[in-house]
């Protein structure tokens, strides 16, 4: 007696989740193009996934974080500070990267006047300011928010303080972070029909019409992230480990990288990293702090969007760029990236900043951030999946490359 066929649903519960997500992916797709009235109506299923990321996100870093650090046992060694570092290289090889993309490349924009209703920062020392108000902010208030600085700061010293309580308020603590994490995975199983939504939806509104006039900022844009995402990263990866970078890069892109695509968000795809760093065998006393952090601070897309754009204006205006003025631009955008916020269209708001460099007036900056909100189709979602998909790789590359010198060691 054959046993039965099992069914459409039960074949499709044993794909591996990546597999399930390219299916969405597709469907989505092939209902924009036949049924677009139909899509448009999925966008209340891809906001309902990002909300619930969103809404996760904050519980679980304050949760993970706090507990990762009172159940750490004296002896054991995180990794934060070359991940830290490696964040810090990233971004800035990535401005270096648009620097010079756009002094081989040159794109001219058709500045005019559009109604963006948009608050920047006024200088880099008020995004400074801004982080070190995020640190101090109430607790409650930064778990609402989702202020991850903030969050941080506090589980931290909350870990701390707890770690010199009792066993038993540890333990209650860690299986806290446990609960937690269920939620989380549980979450992530909807991937698939989120970005099914999030597709088919954003496909049947914008379509691609709108973006035909800026296909060469867009090639140079989506060009730099496409080169520091397969060639400098690697490298970077290279030199910290000595070994082929390619399937580590390759892991985090697919397994990250689409997922932050299409939700637009690195505070959203937090939950995503953490399950997908513990699937790596990573050090989970470190992931737990780097991966949160670096969807704050770790943001070389932003820094390419905010290098690129300026440079643009720069070039319509007609003002030269000397090499000094380019190196410094490359630090200010680094900068400028780290304090972008994690979500959509978080960096276009710090562009005025670095065109204050060029002494180009406020009202210019801002119709090149009308621009990019234009393009931000494509250009918001390319960021946000190298900015995610990195906080990943470094991380991992930073532990595995400590486990490598301590066997060497050894």
């Amino acid at each position: 007696m054959t046993a039965p066929t099992p069914s459409l649903w039960l074949r499709l519960q044993r794909l591996s989740l990546v597999t399930q997500i390219i299916i969405g992916l597709i469907a989505g797709i092939a209902l924009a193009l036949f049924a677009p009235e139909v899509a448009k109506s999925t966008a209340f299923i891809g906001k309902v996934f990002v909300s619930a990321l969103k809404a996760v996100a904050p519980i679980l870093v304050f949760v993970l974080v706090m507990a990762s650090i009172a159940n750490h046992k004296h002896g054991q060694e995180t990794h934060i500070r070359p991940i830290l570092f490696l964040y810090l290289l990233g971004t800035f090889a990535a401005a270096v990267v648009a620097v010079v993309a756009s002094t081989l490349f040159p794109s001219s924009l058709v500045l005019a006047t559009h109604d963006v209703a948009v608050t920047a920062p006024g200088g880099i020392s008020e995004v400074l300011q801004s982080l070190l108000l995020s640190v101090v902010d109430n607790p409650v208030s930064a778990l609402m928010n989702a202020n991850f600085i903030g969050i941080l700061a506090w589980a931290i010293g909350m870990g701390v303080a707890i770690r010199h309580a009792g066993d038993t308020t540890r333990e209650v603590l860690g299986d806290l972070s446990n609960g937690v994490t269920l939620i989380v995975r549980l979450v992530i199983r909807f991937a698939p029909l989120g970005i099914f939504g999030l597709v088919a939806s954003t496909l049947a509104n914008s379509g691609f019409g709108a973006l035909i006039g800026y296909v060469h900022l867009l090639a140079v844009l989506l060009g730099c992230m496409l080169f520091v995402a397969l060639v400098m990263n690697p490298v970077i990866v290279f030199w910290k480990l000595r070994r082929n970078p390619y399937p580590l890069v390759i892991t985090c892109l697919r397994e990250s990288g689409i997922t932050a695509f299409f939700t637009r968000s690195s505070a959203a795809n937090i939950p995503v990293n953490l399950e997908l760093s513990k699937r790596l065998g990573l050090h989970e006393d470190t992931y737990s702090v780097s991966i949160p952090l670096g969807a704050t601070i770790n943001m070389a897309g932003a820094a390419i969007t905010i290098t690129v754009l300026t440079l643009a204006a720069v070039h319509t205006l007609g003002i030269a760029v000397d090499i000094p003025t380019a190196i410094l631009l490359s630090i200010v955008a680094a900068i400028c990236a780290c304090g972008a916020s994690g979500v959509a269209g978080g960096s276009l708001l710090l562009i005025p900043l670095a065109c204050s460099l060029f002494g180009i007036p406020s009202e210019i900056a801002m119709q090149v951030v009308a621009v990019g909100f234009i393009i931000g189709v494509l250009q918001d979602s390319a960021e946000t999946a190298l900015n995610s998909s990195t906080d990943v790789l470094f991380t991992a590359a930073a532990c595995l490359g400590e486990e490598q010198k301590t066997q060497r060691m050894a």
